[in-house]
């Protein structure tokens, strides 16, 4: 079994010019905007064998937006018609792969992850290699990320010995180098909006803070975060960071910048992009927290079917979720545990399907996950419904009308496609554990840590 540990951390402060406060006060107003913003690298059928059938394309959860490649994922966040960018095919690994992955350190699990989901003919090899091993210089750890081991085959991700301490110091430091290498390469200029509830602010500001051709706009809630997290998000006097608080939850302030992103004229005139767990880049280098747990807490790989490791992951925007879910779909046989605070509506969905806002956000301790609004359930709604755009655009919409949809039954109740009794559990402190499990389930009590060992993540996305 696995289980991760993090902390949540934020971001900084930079001088704030003019123009960059009234993007930002356009930011706070557009709650209403239309439109579809056409991200770069738009996709077009080709034949096999051709070299362009060799580039990894994604596509919206939505089904409406043209195909684009990894570039055009990553400068767009949100797809033009309010969806997510998923890949349109996942690999499949074999044990071979498997095996060979599992002696890797996490910088090269990366390094193998990303290869498979940019390709060479936008990033050749070494210099992906290359990129990777700057982002994860700084990092405190010469592991980066190391396995601590508990009793009981309980196990501990560490995954906070970045600059922030946060988790997202991991995928951020990744995404930020993926932007400088394509930014040089256009000769472009680029604004990151990014709204957080702690923790994304920070490592946002720190992947690219003093970058000439990336300013930073942080939407920061006040009164919502810690004061270690506004501290870094106040206290980085960088010319391209740039952050202000604003009234109301992440959740709220969410809605006008999804609003922004679907004003192409906006867009396109500010040369704007997300770099929240939106983002698809935050995603995939996420992925390899589950590859790296998996690999240090199986027992062995030479057993058949592979041993199955469960993984307790602390949830806000359920990014490190779909990540985890994503890797099981490709071959990892792990088990995901989702562990939720007071908003609960991650657990509501697992055991109810009930997809639906409580009155309120409630705060807590862990302010990264005093979220309401789990964005990437949608990713997770899209893999579950087997990649059926209709449905899930169907589904989201009603959400976004309505702020409430029960999921089809044929949705809540089908199992995991992976493995035969593969299920999502979610609990909630000092509650009843509730999971979905394959009725012909045969590896025993499905509760949290009742397999033998888990590992245990870190919060929010």
């Amino acid at each position: 079994m696995l289980a991760t540990a993090s902390l949540c951390q934020s971001h900084s402060l930079g001088n704030q010019n003019s123009s960059r406060s009234m993007l930002a006060h356009s930011l706070s107003h557009r709650w209403k905007a239309s439109g579809g913003f056409v991200p770069r690298g738009q996709g077009f059928p080709s034949g096999p064998g051709t070299e362009a059938s060799r580039i990894m394309w994604y596509v919206s959860t939505r089904g409406m937006a043209p195909r684009v490649d990894f570039e055009g994922a990553l400068f767009s966040g949100y797809a033009p018609d309010g969806g997510l960018y998923m890949p349109e095919k996942l690999p499949q690994l074999d044990r071979d792969t498997l095996r060979q992955w599992s002696v890797a350190s996490y910088p090269s699990l990366v390094k193998e992850l990303c290869s498979l989901f940019i390709g060479p003919e936008l990033i050749p090899r070494d210099d992906l290699n290359d990129l990777i091993d700057r982002a994860f210089s700084r990092f405190r750890h010469k592991e980066v990320v190391h396995l601590s081991r508990l009793r009981n085959g309980l196990n501990v991700l560490e995954l906070w010995h970045g600059v922030t301490y946060a988790f997202k110091d991991l995928s951020l430091c990744c995404a930020a180098q993926f932007l400088q290498y394509f930014l040089e390469k256009r000769k472009k200029h680029i604004t990151v909006v990014v709204g957080t509830s702690g923790d994304t602010g920070s490592a946002a500001i720190e992947s690219v803070q003093g970058a000439e051709n990336v300013d930073i706009i942080v939407l920061l809630p006040k009164g919502r975060c810690t004061k270690i997290q506004e501290l870094q998000m106040t206290t980085v006097l960088r010319e391209n960071v740039h952050v202000f608080g604003v009234e109301g939850n992440s959740d709220e302030l969410d809605e006008p910048i999804k609003a922004v992103f679907a004003d192409v004229a906006f867009v396109k005139e500010h040369s704007l992009m997300s770099l929240n767990s939106i983002n698809w880049s935050r995603v995939l280098v996420q992925m390899a927290h589950h590859f790296f747990a998996y690999f240090r807490c199986a027992p062995t790989l030479d057993l058949h079917p592979l041993p199955p490791v469960e993984v307790v992951v602390p949830s806000g925007g359920a990014g490190s979720l779909a990540a985890g879910f994503i890797a099981q779909k490709m071959g990892l046989p792990i088990h995901l545990v989702v562990a939720v605070n007071s908003n609960d509506i991650i657990h509501r969905t697992v055991q109810r399907g009930d997809f639906s806002l409580s009155e309120a956000v409630k705060p807590t301790l862990a302010s990264a996950m005093d979220i309401q609004v789990p964005y990437n359930m949608e990713r997770i709604f899209w893999l579950l419904s087997g990649s059926d755009s209709q449905v899930t655009r169907a589904l989201m919409e009603q959400f976004e009308r309505t702020r409430g949809v029960s999921l089809p039954k044929e949705l809540h109740s089908k199992p995991s496609p992976l493995l035969s009794g593969s299920r999502l559990c979610s609990q909630v402190p000092g509650g009843r554990a509730g999971c979905r499990a394959d009725p012909g389930d045969s590896r025993g009590d499905p509760r949290p840590g009742a397999q033998g060992g888990a590992l245990y993540p870190d919060a929010e996305g």
